[in-house]
């Protein structure tokens, strides 16, 4: 029993002045690696602040320019470390990390995938701003003011004080529609009038009001145009574009131009007609109606 505890104790001392002289043997490498860390590192911060100052002056978005500054300092780091497990003769080391990174990266690829593409998507959007912060866009029947930008999601906030997180690969892949893209936009207004007025006039009315809403683009003329007989009218579409920074300037202008349209009818004794239903009573019920009338009177 003495005996095989006097050899374990022979083994561990062994083992332990092996590496003892191994790390006095390796010592100057040792902090020559550190120093090279360090160099690296400090290389690494002042390409990263390089960067984003340079970043600034053009015309990268912040998303951007912060995801090519992170990425270089993690690759300039990382060049670092092997460079010091080199000095320390860790090559097998070196190796083994940078396999192990490969299969590491494979499995996470597969299992992040949805992550993955909506990474890359932030990463397109922020290139090419298809929409930017403040923009109304319309994207899965969801629509609103842009809030923020992330390489992941986009927030959304609707009309309705509702905050919406649509994933970047939807923004980007799906059709989307951006209100803040062309600074005029077009309203339709349907309306309908009786049969016995005179459309050309109604036309000349229609025209003159919707030329008073204040939002109007006035290089651009009012268009009427007569659609379909109705059951108890004849109805049109007025168009008038006006500008358009917010969606509350289409409010207002819709609102403007209701309210002119209806007055200007008024004012010329042009009625928007009610839908009208008019029953007929067939013969034989007449028949019924009066051969019942004759009963009654000869009762009398």
């Amino acid at each position: 029993m003495d005996i095989n505890l006097n050899k374990s104790l022979t083994l561990i001392t062994s083992t332990l002045e092996h590496w003892y002289e191994v790390s006095l043997k390796n010592l100057p490498n040792l902090v020559v690696a550190i120093f090279v860390i360090m160099v690296f590192t400090i290389i690494a911060k002042l390409s990263r602040n390089f960067i984003l100052k340079i970043s600034r002056k053009s015309s990268l978005s912040v998303t951007v320019s912060e995801l090519i500054s992170k990425t270089v300092f993690a690759i300039i780091i990382l060049a670092g470390i092997f460079v010091a497990l080199g000095l320390l003769q860790l090559d097998k080391t070196v190796t083994s990390l940078l396999a192990g990174a490969g299969v590491i990266g494979l499995a996470l690829g597969f299992a992040f995938q949805e992550i993955a593409s909506n990474f890359v998507s932030g990463v397109f959007i922020a290139i090419k701003q298809p929409y930017s912060i403040g923009d109304i866009v319309e994207v899965d029947n969801f629509k609103g003011k842009v809030k923020s930008i992330d390489l992941r999601t986009t927030s959304l906030m609707t009309f309705y004080g509702i905050e919406v997180l649509i994933p970047n690969k939807s923004m980007f892949t799906k059709s989307l529609k951006n209100y803040n893209t062309t600074p005029v936009r077009r309203l339709d207004l349907n309306v309908g009038v009786s049969y016995d007025v005179d459309l050309e006039r109604v036309r000349t009315i229609t025209v003159n009001a919707l030329s008073k809403v204040s939002k109007r683009v006035k290089c651009k003329k009012v268009e009427v145009f007569f659609t379909k007989f109705d059951s108890s009218s004849i109805n049109f579409t007025a168009r008038v574009w006006i500008n358009y920074k917010a969606e509350i300037d289409y409010m207002h202008a819709q609102d403007q131009a209701i309210v002119e349209i209806k007055n200007s009818f008024e004012q010329n004794s042009i009625s928007i007609p009610y839908p009208i239903r008019t029953l007929e009573f067939n013969q034989e019920l007449k028949l019924i109606e009066k051969l019942a009338s004759n009963t009654y009177f000869t009762n009398q």
